[in-house]
């Protein structure tokens, strides 16, 4: 392929092949490609708050709420109060959750391997750091657009008070 093919249709690819690879890899746990990543998540930082969590898979917090929800429901994560601060809940692994997740982290550990191993160190650095760099511009161009908008939506009300 040619070097000029665009970032987002590579990334998009590559995200398209991961989805695929998990959903056949946990397809007997019944498990879709997000809860597999969140159950992984929380195996591996258990004892974050929902929002710390989202953000580490990088989730929107709405969408890691009810991935969250379904681990829930399914009994496989539970949510403790924080003896700290009792307004918090820190996420856990229940005992047939911590079960499941002894068959998950190797496949975790699989996928990920597939992702960067033909990659040297410097080169997986260099493309971490480079994706790093599109998602920033992307959340900034989403943030700018949106205050865009909003001034678009104010100025006829402020043309109005003006007169």
């Amino acid at each position: 392929m040619s070097s000029q093919e665009p970032i987002g249709l590579l990334v998009a690819a590559i995200r398209r092949r991961i989805k695929q690879a998990v959903g056949a890899l946990v397809e007997d746990q019944s498990l879709s490609p997000q809860q597999f990543w969140m159950l992984v998540a929380v195996a591996e930082t258990e004892g974050l708050a929902l929002g710390e969590l989202a953000r580490r898979c990088r989730m929107d917090s709405p969408t890691a709420s009810r991935v969250i929800y379904t681990l829930t429901y399914r009994r496989l994560v539970r949510a403790n109060v924080d003896p700290q601060d009792r307004r918090c809940t820190r996420l856990a692994l229940t005992p047939n959750g911590k079960s499941l997740a002894t068959r998950l982290l190797p496949i975790a550990e699989k996928v990920r391997g597939a992702v960067d191993k033909a990659l040297t160190p410097a080169e997986r650095a260099a493309v971490v750091s480079g994706l790093q760099k599109v998602l920033s511009n992307l959340e900034g161009l989403e943030d700018r657009e949106r205050s865009s908008a909003a001034g678009a939506r104010r100025k006829p009300q402020e043309q109005w008070r003006a007169s």
